[in-house]
């Protein structure tokens, strides 16, 4: 099993100037990660100069690149912040964006693509909503899933999003895509995000996972000041933490990854608004390397 880090998890110091991608690896491979989760801040399709970047870089500080993410939604698309359903011709396009996505994964040397499937407003993601937008999902993950075959690449989804959120939602997803190179990753603090218990989330598709995020979360039923809190499906209210320092029960879902005989790779996505994502992702990689001690 190695434990690492998403390149997601510096995104800040991305952002305010602190450090470049490759000046993420780098400081990932100085805090002992033992590898790189590639969510790239920019789009590589449009800087495919990072590309080689990323792969010189992980190759100097001898550390391998786990998997490669980026966003997609074969369901719908946001125009002047109005959600609308894609038509026939611009979800073939998305799958044709995605096969160049997965294209890049290759270039990166990566055998594991994370990407979204598809995502409505919170207020319509009812299960008979997920029943229509099923198939639809289905037929384009199963395309992305045979174009990747090629390369010997596993695609897969994330519990992400709150319509595929639900862990039962995911193994109808992974079932009905039928690919043995599809499947997904489970993250640990998603679950909240739909008001599941993050225990039973992981045990619901614990032979079914190909990677792990390991991320925490403060949960609360009030607070007093709701400006730094998400809402969750039904209206509770979660918040990211240093991961270890939250209200999830780690310890006991790394008894159950041990028990599961799962030796794959382990992915810190640290989000928390109220730490500095330079010392927060590092505790977070301590916290998570002594949870599996």
């Amino acid at each position: 099993m190695k434990i690492g880090l998403s390149t997601y998890s510096l995104v800040g110091a991305f952002r305010d100037g602190r450090l470049d991608l490759p000046g993420i690896i780098r400081t990932i491979a100085e805090w002992g990660g033992e590898h790189v989760e590639v969510v790239p801040p920019v789009d590589f399709i449009e800087n495919p100069e990072l590309v080689q970047q990323v792969k010189d870089t992980a190759a100097e500080c001898g550390i391998p690149l786990s998997s490669y993410t980026f966003g997609a939604n074969f369901i719908g698309i946001t125009e002047n912040e109005v959600f609308r359903d894609r038509t026939e011709e611009e979800r073939a396009a998305e799958i044709v964006r995605v096969k160049k996505q997965i294209d890049i994964a290759a270039e990166l040397g990566v055998k594991i693509v994370r990407h979204d499937v598809g995502h409505r407003p919170v207020e319509n993601t009812s299960v008979a909503q997920f029943e229509k937008d099923l198939p639809i999902v289905a037929a384009a993950c199963r395309e992305v899933a045979d174009y990747a075959s090629q390369y010997g690449i596993c695609t897969n989804l994330e519990n992400h999003g709150r319509h595929f959120q639900g862990s039962e939602r995911v193994r109808r997803l992974v079932e009905a895509v039928d690919r043995k190179n599809f499947s997904c990753f489970i993250d640990v603090g998603n679950c909240c995000g739909v008001d599941e218990d993050p225990y039973s989330a992981a045990l619901n598709n614990i032979d079914i996972v190909t990677m792990f995020h390991f991320k925490d979360n403060y949960l609360r039923r009030w607070v007093p000041d709701p400006e730094n809190w998400s809402r969750t499906k039904h209206g509770n209210y979660c918040k990211g933490s240093i991961t270890g320092y939250g209200d999830i029960d780690l310890r006991r879902i790394v008894t159950l990854i041990k028990d599961s005989g799962f030796d794959g790779f382990v992915s810190i996505e640290f989000e928390c608004r109220d730490v500095d994502c330079l010392y927060g992702a590092k505790r977070s990689l301590e916290c998570v390397k002594a949870l599996f001690a």
